[in-house]
């Protein structure tokens, strides 16, 4: 397996993703977004990149801040995040210069690109679906589920799969079934996955030290979302 820093840009503001993919592979394959949590681009979705790596796809690790920029507690990644969320044309714009990034590089079918995300990063891939990006399909892991801007009609291209605890306080009920009623209106396809028992941040094993109640690792949701999402690539590439 080949990993790189890659650079990239959105606007004036540099980004550095983080790209893997089998160099002993030739020719051109699926590819992946992974857009990480809100403490920015680090070893949880640099991790996920090189396991999608290991499966065959080439994985792109976006940067949503700009060059590499991470927060080391809560109050930190809101600070980053926030002027993204206040503003989806911001966010949308940024998410689709990673995507740019990923569909020109030679390893990489164009014709099939998907995007998943974690907590923050799932909000990123449910906001590119919503703008009618080129995607097969999307898969957001605890990711928040509200948007500013929903899905108009048969603007969304991108098969959805949202994996969410059904105990997370982040991610309520309502916010739930709004999405389903979201993504019915717009005629998308669409799948929600929910796991009893399971709270905030469920895929990354370094959630509990954060030390708050609602945010917690699950190994069982882990697992499951993790198969779950390599059957819906398997599905999606295929058709």
């Amino acid at each position: 397996m080949k990993t790189e820093t890659i650079e990239y840009n959105d606007g004036d503001v540099k980004l550095v993703g983080y790209l893997a993919y089998d160099d002993k592979k030739t020719g051109k394959r699926p590819a992946i977004l992974v857009w990480p949590e809100a403490f920015g681009l680090g070893e949880h979705a640099k991790k996920r990149a090189e396991r999608l790596a290991e499966l065959g796809y080439v994985a792109l690790a976006c940067d949503p801040y700009g060059n590499g920029a991470q927060a080391s507690d809560l109050p930190g990644a809101m600070k980053l995040a926030t002027p993204l969320f206040e503003n989806p044309d911001k966010l949308r714009k940024r998410g689709r210069s990673a995507l740019d990034k990923l569909a020109s590089l030679p390893q990489v079918d164009s014709s099939r690109i998907a995007a998943i995300g974690f907590c923050m990063g799932g909000t990123f891939s449910l906001e590119l679906a919503r703008d009618g990006a080129p995607l097969r399909g999307i898969v957001s892991f605890h990711g928040g589920l509200q948007t500013q801007r929903p899905a108009a009609a048969g603007q969304v291209k991108a098969r959805i799969l949202v994996c969410t605890g059904a105990d997370d306080p982040m991610i309520p009920v309502a916010q739930v079934n709004g999405l389903a009623e979201e993504m019915t209106k717009a005629g998308a396809n669409w799948q929600i996955i929910s796991y009893p028992g399971t709270v905030h941040s469920f895929t990354n094993v370094d959630a509990d030290a954060v030390g708050m109640p609602g945010i917690k690792y699950n190994k069982h949701a882990d697992e499951h979302s993790w198969r779950a999402m390599k059957s819906f690539f398997e599905e999606i590439f295929a058709a």
